[in-house]
């Protein structure tokens, strides 16, 4: 008696441990173990592995840790599908049998072999997997293109993979995908970008990143309350992770300083985007719908004496219109204007979506 009252215990607390653990729901849980158990006793009764689902009952009792299984059979003259049984044979298991009646065959669980066992626990865990994805789609799928907070549990010294957990899931931020010479710390909390849920009918994965524009923007939706409610809006960014973002924005409420709103009091609101993304630069930029004014202020810190707009070229190939210009700039202002490896110029070019062609003022005579 204590033995089975141990065994009674411990699938009680076997399956609270899976409903904790996988946040499954207790009624859910339990269809999948009838499952799991009907799969078993089709491979342990070869007799009634032609048998549907449908033939066999499975009762679980929470409250009593009792489990129970039959199989019920029609009773018929001459037998010939696998859920059907002879009146002689059916008079054995009970002898009130009648013909177009039926007849439950009781089966012990507990005689399972340790193949059929093992059928069970497999197609539970395949179960518990598939509810997991199920779970993991239902969760993210709406927070595609947001920014989230999670908490980095693990991190790969080898790799460089950070786990992180969002409630009680699990996601990856891969090291090409976090910002370029940060160290991330288990306990840390970090935020990152929603990229993506990939395979989501095999094996959903959600991507995430740190190294994504949309990770500033979101930030920015966040800190700045101007943003979050329209009346700042951030009309182009552009962003070399771990280095430098350049955004333009806009106030569509004369009486708001667009770059004033982001900057916030005593530098409170960049201050904490700048830390967030461990010391990224970043240059706020006053959007303009003249091009030639929004590609000067674009490049900035550097100083520009004037802009031309050159003729779009059509690529032939696809049709894609690319808009060029040419900058004068100072002479002593081109490197400024070029930046370390071209970073200025690149995220200029990127920001306001032209190929830009810088000059130093001394060339233009010449020219």
């Amino acid at each position: 008696m204590a033995v089975q009252k141990e065994k009674k215990e411990k699938l009680n607390e076997a399956l609270a441990g899976i409903e904790k653990e996988n946040g499954i729901d207790g009624n859910i849980l339990i269809e999948k173990i009838k499952v799991g158990l009907i799969r078993a006793a089709k491979k342990q009764y070869k007799e009634f592995s032609g048998c549907s689902d449908e033939d066999f009952t499975v009762d679980i009792d929470r409250e009593k840790n009792k489990v129970s299984m039959s199989v019920n059979k029609i009773v018929v003259e001459n037998p010939e599908a696998p859920n059907e049984i002879s009146l002689e044979d059916a008079k054995k298991i009970n002898q009130r049998a009648k013909l177009g009646g039926k007849v439950s065959i009781k089966l012990s669980p507990a005689v399972f072999g340790r193949g059929a066992a093992g059928a069970a626990k497999q197609s539970l865990r395949n179960d518990i997997r598939d509810f997991e994805r199920a779970q993991l789609v239902a969760k993210f799928e709406d927070k595609v293109g947001e920014c989230i907070s999670a908490k980095a549990v693990k991190v790969d010294a080898q790799s460089g993979i950070v786990t992180l957990q969002v409630d009680r899931n699990e996601i990856l931020l891969f090291k090409n995908e976090q910002i370029p010479g940060e160290t991330i710390r288990e306990g840390q909390i970090v935020k990152v970008y929603v990229m993506e849920i990939k395979n989501s009918d095999k094996k959903p994965t959600v991507k995430v990143s740190r190294k994504h524009h949309g990770l500033v923007k979101r930030l920015f939706e966040i800190e700045v309350p101007e943003i979050h409610d329209g009346t700042v809006e951030v009309k182009a960014i552009s962003r070399e992770a771990g280095v430098r973002t350049k955004i333009a924005v806009t106030s569509h409420d004369a009486n708001v300083d667009a770059i004033g709103a982001c900057i916030g009091p005593k530098r409170t609101r960049i201050s904490r985007i700048v830390d967030e993304l461990e010391g990224e630069k970043i240059d706020i930029i006053q959007y303009s719908e003249n091009d030639e004014e929004f590609i000067a202020r674009a490049l900035a810190p550097a100083q520009v004496i004037s802009v031309t707009l050159n003729e779009p070229e059509v690529n032939e190939e696809d049709g894609e219109i690319k808009k060029k210009c040419t900058v004068v700039v100072p002479n002593n202002q081109l490197s400024l204007a070029i930046g370390n490896r071209g970073q200025n110029a690149k995220l200029a070019a990127k920001l306001t979506k032209y190929t830009i062609d810088i000059k130093p003022e001394n060339e233009i005579p010449q020219e």
